[in-house]
């Protein structure tokens, strides 16, 4: 059985990957266990576990604001915290996994493949591509450009205008899985759709308000490489 050692094991969607049965034994460890900022942190959970893979959830996201409040810390968590997991990972030869995000693309254009030119339009997706640069030295890595929110929605607006690929984090789990084995790039997500679109569905009382520059007005990615793999 392949073991996968997890950071952020007490996170959102490790939460719901828990509740998954997988062929895979998942070690899931919190940031007390496990310290992303230390080297001889994550050197004493390799040895320790001896894990086949390395899946890395532990990191900041929101809420986005922090990330131009308190740059060091959106830095120290996203950017070297992962940078330190990709020279340990190295070290000991195992695959790491990585979860970025849709916000590394511009959000100009929409429909944005994998290998489509990247830019960031705020601080968290800046800090989530600083880490996608060390990731992408080491080859025996895969890459997750996600889109997921969990379920319930849990804002009472959702902007009619600006396109996505949402889905909630219990079905994302279910095709992360599928993929788990890949390496490389894989755009993770939804049915390309407004935000309301989406949210609609599950919560009638969810208001409609339209984006004046909070998000950008098509952020929706191409997930043509995702079904593909997903059905091999």
């Amino acid at each position: 059985m392949v073991k996968i050692l997890v950071s952020g094991g007490e996170g959102r969607f490790a939460k719901e990957l828990k509740k998954i049965k997988s062929k895979y034994k998942f070690i899931f460890r919190n940031k007390r266990q496990l310290n992303i900022l230390s080297t001889k942190s994550l050197i004493n959970n390799f040895n320790k576990f001896k894990p086949d893979y390395f899946l890395h959830l532990a990191g900041l996201s929101r809420p986005m604001s922090i990330h131009d409040k308190m740059i060091n810390k959106s830095i120290d968590l996203n950017i070297i915290g992962t940078s330190n997991l990709v020279k340990v990972c190295n070290d000991f030869n195992k695959k790491l996994i990585f979860f970025s995000t849709s916000y590394v693309y511009p959000g100009k254009k929409g429909n944005y493949r994998e290998t489509d030119a990247l830019l960031p339009w705020n601080n968290y997706g800046w800090s989530k591509l600083g880490a996608e640069a060390a990731v992408q030295m080491y080859k025996n890595s895969l890459i997750i450009r996600a889109c997921m929110t969990e379920k319930p929605f849990i804002h009472k607006f959702a902007f009619s205008n600006v396109k996505s690929n949402f889905i909630f984090h219990e079905e994302f789990a279910k095709i992360f899985l599928k993929l788990i084995r890949k390496k490389g790039v894989i755009n993770i997500g939804g049915k390309t759709q407004t935000i309301f679109e989406f949210v609609k569905k599950y919560n009638n009382n969810v208001k409609k308000i339209k984006s004046k520059g909070e998000l950008p007005f098509k952020m929706d990615m191409n997930l043509k490489k995702m079904r593909n793999l997903s059905k091999s």
